[in-house]
Formats: C-alpha cells, structure tokens, sequence
C-alpha cells in the first residue's frame, strides 16, 4: 500500500500522480506499486513540487509496519527514536 498526500502543489503533479495512483480525496493519492515506481513517483513529487509540500508513506517490514518521507515546508518534523520514526510539532511562530 503506497499514499501520497500534496498540498498547495501544481495540478501538472496532481495529474501525474493520477496516472498512477486513485486520487479518493483532494490530494490524497492511493495505490499498491513496486519499489521501482514508488521512487520514481517520488523523483517527480521532488521535481514538481514549487511551494507545496507532500507526505509518502508505504508498507514495509519495520515495527510500526510503515514508512514515510516528507518534503517542503510543513510544522510536522519526522524524528527518529529508538528506531521508530515519529513526528514531532514545530511551535507556530518557527514555522516562517
């Protein structure tokens, strides 16, 4: 299981990441793709992202049986703690 949520981004993204994944909410991408497609989704979100921000996260074998990755501003900071990954707030007035 892969998601991917965008926010603020161009729609050429929004369209591209409709190829590939079913869009069930306003920038709320859901699909089942390999590694290899799940990168190169990701290579994309990366390229075409301007100002927006965007979330990915997918199954995989760890303890929370998730991972995810994050790019552009955003208050939530991803952090690691004894091999879990969390998300931890950036206090409001940080977030300029």
């Amino acid at each position: 299981m892969l998601v991917i949520v965008v926010e603020n981004v161009p729609p050429r993204l929004r369209g591209r990441l409709a190829v590939w994944l079913i869009e069930i909410r306003a920038g709320v991408y859901v699909g089942d793709l390999s590694v290899k497609v799940r990168d190169m989704l990701w290579s994309q979100v990366e390229q075409g992202i301007e100002d927006g921000n965007a979330i990915m996260t997918w199954s995989t074998n760890t303890e929370s049986g998730f991972d995810f990755k994050t790019l552009g501003q955003n208050r939530r900071l991803p952090i690691e703690l004894d091999g879990l990954k969390l998300v931890s707030f950036y206090p409001i007035e940080d977030q300029e």
